[in-house]
């Protein structure tokens, strides 16, 4: 990520700043003696200790760290399935084609919840979300580690999709709100990073536990990580939305002074559910039909996130079908992804000080488009890992060969996504919700999807055939990036949703 991700942005809170009033002997409540002209005395401010930014370091990395673990887990939940669907036709008396949608539909989940939980989080805060979200994630959960009917199980997967999607969308806010821009670059990293570890980390224990023991135990072992994780939840994450912090604080003076006059501003705001619900629905797809620049850049991040979630039907073709791998070894095969991600991420220091060298490059205020500089090396790792992979996978050519050519495709899933989204938030400002929930859309649209037919375009085409047809599609939208870098502030001239240059 980026030194300034502009994730906080996505937050109608501009947080005003007072001088601080003077203080009664309740160190909670300002004085409204001294108040500057013009400055509701009764209007309640934000004290230091109120503010989350000044938290020890340590419990904000604490914060962040819960979060991010509550977000792989939502997507742990979306890969483990794949290693579930040979027991789960078994037992449940269905075709293989149908259990596949285990997948497609939690994922699907994933990519609309977001419409809902954004603007929820924007009147109650993020932690009243958190909670709620996971509470209902843990409890329908239990449907699918015992499941009566496959009806059934894949109503509650696309239910428990939806539960999962608060981690996708709110959590990014969290990070931002509790570290300035200075520093807020890599702890952001580490979140981002998170909702793709969690695909990768799904079938290195889903394939050990189905080897071992019966695909249940893929869900039940999910409801111990849902029950501990709901606990930390609890325990070690603040709220750190401001209005609502302002909000309670305001609630808490009153109470405390029996002075019904102090408020926090967002009590003064009109908010209409219905009304914020609708727009977070309609400004995406508008977004979509009237910008090309990001609808270009929204189907090259689904591609690859449809990729991705192909590959759970890929390897097993590639890895079982002609290496003769079991279950748990091809679990293992997708280390190559997880290893890729993870040395980008640890390459986090050199990007921050590219970054810098744009911003002083731009007197200071870089513009958007320096952010997709990540992304152009992304575009180039991304296919070179695929056509690795499309002509290692041959019998006679040693099974280490394919891993090897995942890492660079895993390097480059982690520098397109984060070149992509940083670019998104700030590149289109006023709108950055949703412009992040359009991307969330389509992305989800094509990972639900592309699992539905891997099967078949594996068994026609072949693994070499296959392979090198998808690592072709991401050759053709390789340019993106680099087109947009050079052309891109004159398109956000034209844009209507796009921040002027």
């Amino acid at each position: 990520m980026s030194e300034t991700n502009t994730l906080s942005e996505t937050d109608p809170e501009k947080r005003a700043q007072v001088p601080e009033l003077p203080k009664a002997t309740d160190s909670d409540v300002n004085s409204r003696i001294g108040a500057e002209p013009g400055v509701d005395p009764y209007l309640v401010q934000l004290d230091p200790e109120d503010d989350p930014k000044r938290m020890a370091a340590w419990r904000k990395w604490v914060a962040v760290l819960v979060i991010s673990w509550a977000s792989l887990c939502a997507t742990f939940a979306s890969s483990v399935a794949s290693f579930t669907e040979a027991g789960l036709a078994q037992d449940l008396h269905t075709s293989h084609e149908v259990t596949i949608l285990s997948i497609s539909l939690y994922v699907l989940g994933l990519g609309v919840g977001p419409l809902f939980v954004g603007p929820l989080s924007e009147l109650y805060g993020r932690n009243i979300i958190y909670r709620t979200s996971y509470i209902l994630f843990f409890a329908f959960t239990w449907p699918t580690a015992f499941p009566p009917h496959i009806a059934v199980f894949l109503v509650f997967r696309f239910i428990t999709g939806l539960c999962g999607a608060a981690f996708l969308s709110v959590a990014g806010g969290s990070v931002s709100d509790l570290f300035d821009n200075a520093h807020v670059a890599t702890p952001m990293a580490v979140y981002t990073i998170t909702p793709f570890i969690g695909p990768v980390v799904g079938p290195l224990i889903g394939g050990f536990i189905v080897q071992n023991t019966d695909w249940r135990w893929c869900y039940r072992i999910l409801l111990i990580w849902q029950f501990a994780q709901t606990i930390s939840l609890f325990l070690v994450v603040p709220e750190t939305y401001m209005p609502v912090i302002l909000k309670r604080k305001a609630k808490r003076l009153r109470k405390s002074t029996g002075d019904e006059k102090w408020y926090a501003p967002i009590e003064r705001q009109e908010y209409k559910l219905v009304r914020m619900i609708l727009n977070s629905c309609r400004t995406p797809f508008e977004l979509l039909i009237y910008d090309r620049m990001a609808l270009l850049l929204d189907i090259w991040s689904a591609l690859l996130l449809g990729i991705l979630y192909l590959a759970f039907q890929a390897f097993p073709i590639i890895f079982e079908g002609v290496h003769g791998f079991d279950v748990q070894q091809t679990g293992l095969s997708f280390l190559g992804i997880g290893l890729g991600m993870i040395l980008s991420l640890c390459a986090q220091p050199f990007w921050n000080s590219v970054f810098r060298r744009e911003t002083i490059k731009h007197n200071g205020n870089a513009p958007p488009e320096a952010r997709l500089i990540m992304a152009q090396m992304g575009a180039i790792l991304a296919p070179l890992g695929l056509y690795i992979m499309a002509f290692t996978t041959y019998k006679q050519v040693h099974w280490i060969a394919p891993i090897i050519g995942s890492i660079p495709f895993g390097s480059g899933v982690y520098y397109i996504f984060t070149g992509v989204f940083t670019y998104l938030v700030t590149a289109y400002r006023p709108i950055a919700a949703s412009a992040m929930a359009a991307n969330s859309a389509v992305r989800s649209s094509f990972a639900a999807v592309f699992p539905l037919f891997a099967g078949a375009m594996y068994h026609r085409l072949g693994t070499v055939g296959a392979t090198a047809l998808l690592a072709g599609l991401l050759t053709l939208m390789a340019p993106l990036p680099f087109i947009f870098y050079r052309i891109g502030a004159r398109l956000r001239a034209t844009s209507r949703f796009a921040a002027r240059p």
